[in-house]
């Protein structure tokens, strides 16, 4: 191999996800993912579903592809849905009143600081009562969304994939691509565009904390109301799924000042990953376990199980919910920009009053005070908690419930290798200071 040849070769080995074939692996494969679950859940109740040896491959996608073509093809129904709810939430993004925040400085726009409206509670709150009265009315009952759910879930895949193109397209033509690599396909999958708008609309914290959460939520609502309009009553393991999804999209909306700090935000670009998982992946893939339950309904537990599985949620919530507060506010004490709210709910100890960090030469300060004092990523340890519980209620029938589990502990894993490495290049000898300070990862006096 010449010279030239291997200093080609080797810019792709510090990119992420394999580089630009594994981008397009990863692109093919989310697509199938999305599918194949809706499939295994909509007409397999939940079970693993695979080709029984070779000379049944060509079989097993045939049938997939008959279920997608005949239950999962996009209407004007799914499009008015979808679309409708999309355009609500940019609606109220752009008009509602909220609380001013400024972001971190962007060094790719000359340190400035972008301001966001903080207005997702108000939204969320709308967006729940409009749902209410749409169902009750029986204008739009929520059973709408389950029993069209294969059409919406193509509708959102669409529009996945043309978001990502517009915001691709509008930075290369506007030239202001960020840490572009050169090679297309790579550029496409992980993003060029680093804080795509369309005036004071942000396209990212529109797709990453309204879109994906909040319709999360609705597909869950739309699965207990089936097992309410089936069995007559809402069984507990629904109930359950309701109140994990409401406490995830109500702490998104309501810690929604916290955001603009965080890595996602002022660090990531939107590409097709953020854009296809935000807008399809996130909502109809997640809510697997709410689905299970009212194809499989009902399926019901010991009261002892049961409170053991709300016992797990709630606590792991908590620790998820004040531990990612203690660190974003953190972030914001030292910028000056902490502002105190009052919505619904203020957990005990989300934030730290002076709290300790170390600092270091690269001018950071790390936090080793609150929660991180026992763990570096414990937030990380309560997310997959509560995953976790999401898959017991549903009890042990099949794997699937477990997928979104087995899912997280794989990204929250790369992602915590990933950010070791980068912390370890930019602090040096403070990595290893910060290490010793706070010993444990994940669990606090194990790993």
């Amino acid at each position: 191999m010449s010279a030239a040849k291997e200093k080609d070769f080797s810019k792709f080995r510090d990119y992420e996800f394999g580089g630009p074939v594994g981008g397009i692996a990863l692109i093919l494969f989310s697509h199938f993912l999305v599918y194949y679950l809706w499939i295994a859940v909509t007409f397999y109740e939940g079970a693993l579903i695979y080709p029984h040896g070779l000379a049944d491959i060509g079989p097993f996608l045939g049938r997939m592809w008959a279920h997608i073509r005949e239950h999962a093809a996009p209407t004007w129904g799914a499009v008015a849905f979808y679309g409708g709810f999309v355009l609500l939430q940019g609606i109220l993004y752009v008009v509602m009143p909220g609380v001013k925040v400024r972001g971190l400085p962007i060094p790719s726009r000359n340190n400035a600081r972008l301001e966001y409206t903080c207005n997702g509670i108000g939204a969320w709150y709308v967006t729940l009562g409009l749902a209410a009265v749409l169902h009750f009315t029986h204008i739009l009952p929520l059973t709408y969304l389950v029993d069209h759910l294969g059409s919406v879930l193509t509708v959102a895949v669409l529009t996945g994939n043309a978001l990502a193109a517009y915001v691709f397209l509008e930075a290369k033509v506007a030239r202001t691509e960020n840490r572009a690599s050169g090679n297309a396909l790579y550029d496409f999958f992980m993003g060029i565009n680093l804080n795509p708008r369309i005036g004071n609309l942000d396209i990212k914290m529109l797709a990453e904390i309204r879109i994906s959460w909040i319709l999360l939520f609705l597909v869950t609502c739309s699965a207990a109301a089936k097992q309410v309009e089936m069995l007559g009553y809402l069984p507990a393991s629904a109930a359950f799924m309701v109140v994990a999804h409401f406490l995830y999209a109500n702490a998104c909306q309501k810690g929604e000042e916290c955001i603009p700090t965080t890595w996602d935000i002022f660090h990531e670009n939107f590409g097709w990953y953020l854009s296809f998982w935000n807008l399809a992946g996130v909502a109809l893939t997640y809510s697997f376990q709410s689905l299970y339950l009212y194809h499989n309904a009902p399926i019901t537990h010991s009261t002892p199980y049961t409170v053991i599985c709300f016992v797990m949620l709630l606590g792991a919530y908590w620790i998820w919910d004040t531990a990612n507060s203690q660190k974003n506010r953190f972030r914001m004490q030292l910028e000056g920009t902490l502002i105190k709210r009052r919505t619904f709910p203020q957990l005990p100890w989300g934030t730290l009053e002076k709290p300790e960090y170390l600092s270091t030469k690269a001018g950071s300060k790390l936090l080793v005070d609150g929660w991180y004092r026992y763990a570096r990523k414990i937030h990380y340890t309560a997310d997959v908690v509560m995953a976790l519980s999401w898959g017991l209620i549903c009890g042990f029938d099949h794997f699937l419930p477990y997928f979104y589990f087995v899912f997280f502990v794989g990204m929250i894993t790369h992602r915590y290798l990933r950010d070791m490495k980068r912390m370890r290049e930019k602090y040096g000898e403070d990595f290893e200071i910060y290490r010793r300070r706070v010993k444990y990862a994940f669990i606090p006096g194990v790993f």
